[in-house]
């Protein structure tokens, strides 16, 4: 184990990425031919991979995402489920999130809506970007509660400032009054603001119905779908058919 004063130093400040890279050159034939600014910066480099990861790492914990391990790299794009090849890898990029625009993903059960949601966000959070993930049927549920214990500002706040917020497995109930106003208040508070990312077994064309009340319905779905990109999908369920081996199935 290196015993060296500068290591040590290094470990004492945290400085974990720098103290790894030192303790290579010193080891190593062609640390001694470096001048010190190539060490300096060879140790700063590691230092700042070190701490992105770790950033990465705590930004995907904070996510919750369903499909931790989904990822732009490994999306399936030979499944016949009409996924538009260009305007999906597009959004591997950052861009749409900091413009504030928001993704919806419509098709039948199977068709891997949840993992290709997940996977955006696993890119988002990757991308140095805050990303949470709710089932919106949960997610009404924990409004309610948090609303009778005293959490509900807390809950809302942490929803409302999120980067890209996935709401996943809208439909096909109707909304209550309550779970209408929640919703509106989601929607109004992100428009323009934030990015949003709705996944759902309806067509966009019946989400007023699901809403129910005209007046919400309009207010709803004229923050949600206007400057959205949409991604309609369709085929067998891929459970069924057996084609997907890394759980884009999964709704």
């Amino acid at each position: 184990m290196l015993t060296h004063p500068t290591h040590q130093a290094l470990n004492a400040l945290k400085l974990d990425g720098m103290a790894e890279a030192f303790a290579e050159l010193i080891s190593e034939d062609r640390g001694r031919s470096l001048d010190p600014v190539a060490w300096i910066g060879l140790m700063l480099d590691r230092e700042q991979a070190r701490r992105g990861t770790r950033r990465f790492q705590s930004r995907l914990r904070a996510a919750n995402l369903r499909h931790g391990g989904a990822c732009m790299e490994d999306v399936d794009y030979r499944t016949s489920r009409g996924l538009d090849r260009a305007l999906f890898q597009s959004l591997a990029s950052p861009d749409w999130i900091d413009r504030h625009r928001s993704v919806l993903i419509t098709g039948p059960c199977g068709v891997g809506k949840s993992w290709l949601a997940c996977a955006l966000g696993h890119g988002a959070s990757r991308a140095d970007r805050t990303v949470l993930y709710h089932r919106l049927p949960r997610l009404f549920s924990d409004l309610e509660l948090a609303r009778g214990d005293g959490r509900f500002d807390r809950l809302f706040r942490k929803i409302a400032r999120v980067d890209l917020l996935i709401l996943d497995d809208w439909g096909p109930d109707r909304l209550t009054a309550t779970q209408r106003r929640d919703l509106m208040e989601i929607v109004e508070e992100r428009y323009g603001r934030r990015s949003t990312i709705v996944t759902s077994q309806l067509p966009v064309e019946t989400w007023h119905d699901v809403i129910g009340e005209p007046t919400f319905a309009d207010a709803i779905l004229d923050r949600l779908v206007h400057n959205a990109y949409r991604i309609p999908l369709n085929g067998p369920s891929l459970r069924k058919t057996g084609t997907d081996s890394r759980t884009q199935a999964s709704q």
